[in-house]
């Protein structure tokens, strides 16, 4: 095998967790993080992307591949911005950043400080 030999093409049911997503011109996007499918039509709907920029979503046709070693875009790394979509939620955010969150988060941080220094 040399570098730039994926691997014989796999099921996107036997995808792993953590296996890198590249662009069409082999710089390396993230790794997988989850595979969502159609259940009921038993269609594959797309893949989750640990990303620097955090988890986006790559959808079915944007995948030109998926290998043992890694799984191979449609387009290239400059576009990728384009087509790789935020999954985080708007409600998430909010919630996330409320008064309520963030009083939580020092308590737990306090309890911590607190367990730590017994």
């Amino acid at each position: 095998m040399t570098d730039d030999d994926d691997g014989v093409a796999i099921s996107y049911k036997v995808l792993r967790r953590g296996t890198p997503v590249r662009s069409a011109d082999g710089v390396e996007l993230g790794k997988v993080r989850r595979v969502h499918e159609a259940k009921r039509e038993n269609i594959f709907d797309g893949i989750d992307v640990d990303t620097p920029q955090g988890v986006r979503f790559l959808d079915a046709p944007e995948i030109a591949r998926i290998a043992e070693r890694w799984v191979t875009a449609t387009f290239p790394a400059a576009e990728a911005a384009d087509h790789l979509v935020d999954r985080g939620s708007s409600l998430g955010r909010r919630v996330g950043a409320s008064k309520t969150a963030r009083r939580a988060k020092r308590a737990g941080e306090s309890l911590r400080e607190r367990w730590d220094r017994r």
